[in-house]
Parts: structure tokens; sequence; C-alpha cells
């Protein structure tokens, strides 16, 4: 139980650096990566929750978001690359 408090604490502590970097990022693929990895720890939180509350309710959202943020990225990339979706 310790144990996923803490892997919680430290999530919220990279959430937070995260949102710092969305907001102060220099560059947009700096602010990407960021929300790509933003996407990454909420999965990581549904997997911790689901884990404490003994549900794989939350894994089955864990990996829709997983799938949402990958394709989110994907298109972002190339929309800052200049090039369009049928490319």
């Amino acid at each position: 139980m310790t144990f996923l408090v803490l892997a919680l604490g430290i999530l919220l502590l990279c959430t937070f650096l995260c949102l710092y970097r969305i907001g102060a990022g220099p560059t947009a693929p700096d602010r990407t990566v960021a929300i790509d990895i933003l996407g990454t720890l909420v999965v990581g939180f549904c997997g911790i929750y689901g884990l404490y509350r003994g549900k794989d309710f939350y894994m089955n959202i864990a990996i829709a978001w997983a799938l949402l943020s990958f394709i989110g990225t994907m298109a972002l990339a190339k929309y800052l690359e200049g090039r369009s979706f049928d490319e």
C-alpha cells in the first residue's frame, strides 16, 4: 500500500513538471514531447489506481488512453512538420 502511495506521489510530481514544460517550453516540439509524456503519466495513474482499487476497468481506460495519446501525438507531429494527414 505504501508503494502505491509513493508511486502516485512521484507521478504527481512528474505531472507538474510536464505542465511546467508545456507552459514554458521554448519550442513547439518541446511542448509536444511534454504532452506525450503527460499522456503516459495518465496511463500510469490509471494503472496504479486500478491496482489500488482492485478493478480491471481502470486498465481498460489506460489502454484506450494510450492508443488515443499515440494517435494524437502522431497527428500533432505531422501538423508541426507541415504535412497533411493524407501524406
